[in-house]
């Protein structure tokens, strides 16, 4: 049976990873109409429990929530055929481009890129319209919520998304309180479901600094070019808070900075990876193949993708046990409360800005992303068709 869940989860999730268009938010709308919406293996307040935890974290936020869904449904196993399926798509369309596969040019792939876009702001409002009605019922949740997308827009920052977390969480322990004994019964009901114990959260933490200290310090007596790369690649998934964007800037310095790829090599990589489905982390691929005085190839790929994702999931592995023994409590519940209102106005927020400010630009554009949210919420059309017909849209409008 379990061995039947891991292959459920592995094709579940090689699914979103070839559908999953519009960075990390837009993940985070496909993963709850898939996943939560769809099959049912976790309620709304889980998912968003899950969200608000890997927000806080270190990583890529999406993969982090995909590697816990996983293990939520078939263990170790599951969590490791979640992120494989997750990634893998994504991985080998940037090790393509390494090897000499051009980026979509002309009308035809500018208007399909468009298109897909157009299709991550119908998904995205989707989930906040869903999120809302089940994480903001009341005037309080409605009001951090509406403080959260001030908070977001204004601040324009990483900070201010891990402000508006702690607004949230400080907002619900004050304003939630009637309504939190209900949700820690529930947590209690569903306590159990991560199958992470403190002793692994406890190695998973220590293997987390362990590495983060150890490896310059290896890189630096051994000489080896691999954990050279293996060590820039840690440090800079390791270091990222705010989602797989901000990756960006600490991969420029980690690997234009000492030369082991040319400015246009890596932004070339950078505009590859916001056109393809799955998380932008995957763009470790295309570094890994291509850096260094002799290019990497298979080898540079393979340290790139471990290197870059293994520390956003020990320290989710760390914190998992520890957080499920705390939700179980009224008063972090209440908090927690605030904090999935706080996610959801941190998703209408990314709804304007950056999707809609960035993808509707004309009466047809809002026509295509009107027309998928209605396909998507009053049809219940599979988020696969949603995909190919917004990408065909892109395209007749180009």
């Amino acid at each position: 049976m379990r061995e039947r869940s891991v292959v459920e989860v592995l094709f579940t999730f090689l699914k979103l990873g070839l559908t999953s268009f519009g960075g990390p938010i837009a993940h985070l709308g496909y993963f709850r109409a898939e996943i939560v919406a769809l099959r049912r293996w976790i309620d709304d307040a889980a998912y968003t429990d899950l969200v608000a935890l890997c927000q806080f974290l270190p990583g890529p936020a999406s993969s982090q929530v995909v590697f816990s869904l996983g293990l939520t449904r078939a263990g170790y196993w599951g969590a490791l055929a979640a992120w494989t399926g997750f990634t893998l798509p994504s991985a080998v369309s940037m090790l393509a481009f390494a090897y000499g596969a051009k980026a979509l040019v002309g009308p035809i792939g500018v208007g399909m890129v468009h298109g897909l876009k157009l299709v991550a702001v119908a998904i995205v409002a989707q989930a906040v319209w869903g999120m809302a009605r089940t994480l903001c019922p009341d005037r309080q949740r409605a009001a951090i919520a509406c403080v959260a997308v001030l908070m977001i827009l204004l601040g324009r920052s990483t900070l201010a998304q891990i402000g508006t977390m702690v607004m949230g969480g400080l907002a619900g322990w004050w304003l939630c309180r009637a309504a939190s004994a209900t949700a820690a019964a529930a947590a209690a009901a569903s306590a159990g479901a991560v199958p992470v114990s403190r002793a692994v959260g406890f190695m998973a933490l220590g293997g987390f600094f362990l590495l983060l200290a150890g490896l310059p310090l290896l890189r630096s007596l051994s000489g080896s070019a691999d954990l050279a790369l293996f060590e820039a690649f840690y440090r800079s998934g390791a270091l990222v808070f705010g989602g797989g964007h901000v990756v960006l800037p600490l991969l420029r310095n980690a690997f234009v900075a000492p030369g082991w790829v040319t400015d246009d090599v890596f932004l070339a990589g950078y505009a590859a990876a916001q056109a393809i489905p799955g998380p932008v982390f995957s763009v470790a691929a295309y570094l890994g193949a291509l850096a260094g005085p002799s290019p990497r190839g298979l080898t540079g790929a393979a340290l790139g993708l471990i290197g870059i994702f293994l520390p956003g999931m020990l320290i989710l592995l760390g914190t998992l046990p520890f957080w499920e023994t705390l939700r179980r409590r009224a008063a972090m519940q209440a908090m927690m409360l605030g904090i999935n209102a706080a996610v959801v106005g941190l998703l209408a927020a990314a709804l304007y800005d950056p999707l809609w400010a960035t993808s509707v630009k004309s009466s047809g554009d809002v026509a295509i992303a009107l027309f998928g949210l209605l396909l998507l919420t009053a049809w219940r059309t599979p988020p696969i068709v949603v995909v190919v017909l917004g990408a065909l849209g892109g395209i007749a409008l180009a």
